[in-house]
């Protein structure tokens, strides 16, 4: 975990990364909230980037919720609002823990959620992996992310390609770990609390089904939510050529939280 402190810091966000990825493909967005004056948490979540253990693998999903909050906690030492921002599977990791802990905090930005994928496994592997998860937990095979399919950005296929701490793999544990929390973060939508809420999709989304983001969306029973759907651009929305307009659009939403508009 790392801490980027800002100057005359307005508020401190916690960034969680998705599936394969790590938190050095942030550094765009960590760059422009400092300079935006908020001090900002992010780290390797379990099985990715430079964390110990296997890679792509994960016993328990539980293992991120309490992951995400340790950062929540080095945030809130600071004594200034805190929002979360998960982007894909770090966003199913957001949702769950908020579930679970029902924290405090002045929001939650999502970034094209992981709550159902676009393009499955198919059932034969799925049912296998209901039975191989207890037998052979760290039996791997292909997660599927292509750069092609995360970013029409070249610059940021080439570095995907180049990422050596990108992980190309999970097991079939991980997988039904993911599974089982998608499914909770879905059926029991309204067990989120009542915190401020946006949601940021991509409109040509390949990784993850958006409509499944829209559905647990209207399922909600908060107050205070917005979502956006980006028509055109890919999964990782603050990785696309309009990631300006898309940081902007998030940077309004924390200035009305704060309520420097």
């Amino acid at each position: 975990m790392r801490i980027w402190e800002a100057e005359h810091a307005i508020g401190v966000i916690v960034i969680v990364h998705g599936a394969g990825e790590h938190y050095g493909r942030y550094d765009w967005l960590i760059e422009r909230l400092n300079r935006e004056h908020f001090h900002v948490v992010a780290g390797d979540l379990p099985g990715y980037g430079r964390t110990r253990g296997k890679r792509g693998h994960v016993d328990h999903f539980q293992q991120y919720i309490d992951t995400v909050h340790h950062w929540y906690k080095e945030a809130v030492a600071f004594e200034l609002p805190v929002f979360l921002f998960g982007h894909s599977m770090g966003g199913l990791a957001v949702i769950r823990m908020m579930m679970e802990k029902q924290l405090p905090v002045r929001g939650v930005i999502l970034s094209s959620p992981c709550l159902a994928l676009y393009d499955p496994p198919n059932k034969a592997l799925t049912a296998a992996a209901k039975t191989m998860h207890r037998i052979v937990p760290g039996l791997s095979f292909k997660n599927g992310i292509r750069a092609e399919h995360a970013t029409r950005s070249p610059e940021v296929r080439t570095e995907f390609l180049k990422d050596e701490l990108f992980v190309h793999t999970v097991s079939v544990r991980w997988y039904q770990e993911l599974s089982k929390a998608m499914k909770v973060s879905l059926d029991h939508a309204y067990e989120f609390p009542n915190v401020s809420l946006l949601v940021l999709q991509a409109g040509e989304d390949y990784l993850v089904d958006k409509t499944a983001a829209h559905e647990w969306f209207n399922r909600l029973r908060i107050e205070d939510r917005a979502m956006r759907e980006w028509r055109g651009l890919y999964h990782e929305l603050f990785n696309e050529p309009e990631r300006e307009e898309v940081f902007r659009f998030m940077l309004y939403f924390t200035w009305q939280r704060l309520g420097r508009l």
